[in-house]
């Protein structure tokens, strides 16, 4: 018999596997990340409490305000990003996650609990992790 893969149905599956672990509270939120084909998404939740406090986006029109002064990339760039320069997707999701650290500073978060949401640490997931690092959030 064949068997069909749905790549998406096996992303799910790993994300409820992660959810079962990992879950934000008052003091240390959750930094969930959604990734699309050509966007990338994420949220700073509150679990206890089932509220969206900050939230941040490829589409977001404040995106244009971090093009205009990004920090600086590190001297040192993890395996994981590595070629960060050469593809504007991965660019694109490192600037998102400055601007979800800089939005939840504002919001007073200082520290986040990070899901992956069921998607490999690696490539535009993981410049969004380096980029809120960046920006100062602590996870």
């Amino acid at each position: 018999m064949i068997k069909k893969h749905y790549a998406n149905q096996a992303r799910v599956r790993r994300h409820v596997r992660v959810r079962k672990k990992v879950s934000g509270t008052s003091l240390r939120p959750r930094l969930a990340v959604f990734r699309s084909a050509n966007q990338i998404y994420a949220q700073v939740i509150d679990d206890a409490q089932r509220r969206t406090l900050v939230t941040a986006s490829s589409r977001d029109t404040d995106l244009a305000d971090v093009v205009k002064s990004p920090l600086p990339l590190p001297e040192e760039l993890p395996e994981a990003i590595k070629g960060i320069e050469h593809n504007r997707r991965v660019e694109q999701a490192r600037l998102v996650g400055q601007l979800i650290a800089r939005r939840a500073k504002a919001a007073g978060i200082e520290q986040v609990v990070f899901d992956r949401g069921g998607y490999i640490y690696h490539g535009r997931v993981a410049a969004l992790a380096e980029g809120a690092r960046e920006g100062g959030l602590d996870f």
